[in-house]
């Protein structure tokens, strides 16, 4: 059974909060702990120091312990929770606090309720008793004897304190925890709410719906990135499914009037309402031929649809081949009287493909003399810089709309200006230019204003120049 990536992202985010507040939770108590036992045990050693420095102090070279006063040492013993005995050197007692009171907190730890019972069991302990010589003038003068039960004869407040401490820990870690399952569960929704409308999206588009978007704004950058991808690829169905099917529409109306007009010929010289002359004929091969130029079209879409261009490079003068496609192209230009004006800088040597070279000069000057009017110029620029080698083709046309100049490289598209029988093709001139200028590693670029006409331009990398003779 397949699990959410909200779930994921939640489990992962409350199990990281978990380990992380677990492991510094131990090691934290851990070590506060530690330095809280050593503080104890230099307390309770100080305790024990100063009972030895009380009796000491009590003793006189003349008096002896006559000084000691036996109420007062029971009384600090009892306070203490400490068994107290003094021997003089000889060992005899001198004093001692008795052990009852130690006995008794004892049995009142084991007769309380559960929490204080197990609150006095932990402090009690076991019973220690320590023996310690008493000095006066770094002479012996006897012994003491101190009882406790515990390691450190822990008072109320010690354990006090040590219960708050834990206390506190556990508390700590239950609102940590609390906190993290919060944060998991806001963090993976931020997450998965656009992840979840990206893929509605997608699922959208695999049903057919290219109109659908992946909307809303999200702070990760990743995220945002895939959405505006899938939006991005929508578009460009969204764009493709258009244009094929203006192709279509295209294609059938081109193909369906020459054939009419074939049907119809072909029709009235049989019933032999038409005879069969020659100008009758011609008219059949003219619409022949528009049927065949149709065909070609198809077959060059097919080329385009290969994954690249492969490329028969060889070493030529570009300067003097252009120079030849502008003289070839100049029988054509006369139809209309158009000017052609060419600033070709001499001399350029480069290992290129001259076939595929032709092919797109030869389609950049058939564009602009479509959608160029009578007696309009043409202008074929060829220059280099410091990084390009930069073909210019301007014409004075009728421009292109705003609105169609991103799409104008994309295979199947015309714009409106393009769709009359006397301008119209397929749609995949302009894309084919462009394959070819990549598979050189060039890149081509458009400026167009309407009504003043269009300028395109080529840049192929200086590095296809192999020498420049000057002539």
């Amino acid at each position: 059974m397949k699990t959410s990536i909200g779930i994921k992202l939640a489990s992962g985010f409350l199990l990281t909060a978990v380990l992380s507040i677990v492991t510094a939770g131990l090691i934290s108590n851990y070590m506060i702990d530690k330095r809280f036992n050593q503080y104890l045990k230099r307390s309770h050693e100080n305790r024990i120091q100063k009972v030895v420095k009380t009796v000491e102090d009590l003793y006189s070279s003349s008096e002896g312990f006559a000084k000691l006063d036996p109420f007062e040492m029971r009384r600090y013993a009892v306070l203490e929770d400490l068994y107290i005995e003094i021997r003089d050197r000889e060992g005899k007692t001198i004093f001692s606090s008795g052990q009852g009171h130690l006995i008794h907190k004892k049995g009142m730890g084991n007769m309380m309720g559960p929490m204080m019972g197990r609150r006095m069991t932990d402090r009690v302990g076991e019973y220690i008793e320590e023996k310690h010589s008493l000095k006066h003038e770094s002479v012996i003068i006897g012994t003491i004897h101190i009882g406790y039960f515990g390691s450190w004869n822990l008072t109320e407040g010690d354990i006090g304190f040590k219960n708050t401490l834990n206390q506190a820990f556990a508390l700590s870690v239950a609102i940590a925890l609390l906190l993290g399952l919060t944060i998991s569960i806001i963090l993976s929704k931020q997450m998965t709410t656009p992840l979840v409308s990206i893929t509605k999206a997608a699922n959208e588009m695999k049903n057919g719906n290219l109109n659908i978007r992946a909307e809303g704004t999200v702070n990760t950058l990743e995220i945002e990135q895939l959405a505006r991808a899938i939006n991005y690829l929508a578009e460009s169905l969204q764009q493709q499914d258009m244009m094929r099917k203006r192709l279509t529409t295209d294609m059938a109306h081109e193909i369906r009037t020459p054939l009419t007009t074939l049907q119809s010929h072909i029709e009235a010289m049989m019933d032999g309402i038409w005879e069969p002359t020659v100008e009758r004929f011609e008219s059949c091969h003219e619409e022949v031929l528009r049927l065949k130029k149709m065909s070609d079209s198809l077959q060059d879409l097919a080329k385009l649809e290969q994954a690249a261009y492969p490329l028969n490079k060889s070493t030529f003068d570009l300067s003097k081949l252009l120079d030849k496609i502008i003289a070839a192209f100049q029988a054509q230009a006369r139809k209309k009287s158009i000017r052609l004006l060419s600033n070709i800088e001499p001399g350029l040597i480069v290992e290129m493909d001259q076939d595929k070279v032709k092919q797109i000069l030869h389609n950049l000057l058939s564009n602009a003399y479509k959608y160029s009017e009578e007696k309009a110029s043409i202008e074929i620029g060829l220059e280099r810089d410091s990084h390009n080698i930069v073909l210019t083709v301007r014409d004075q046309g009728a421009g292109i709309d705003p609105k169609d100049l991103p799409y104008i490289f994309e295979r199947f598209y015309r714009g409106d200006l393009s769709r009359n029988r006397g301008t119209g093709g397929a749609g995949i001139g302009l894309t084919i230019v462009k394959g070819l200028v990549d598979a050189h590693g060039g890149r081509i670029t458009v400026e167009s204003e309407r009504g003043k006409g269009s300028s395109f331009k080529v840049f192929f990398p200086i590095e296809i120049l192999l020498h420049h003779e000057k002539t």
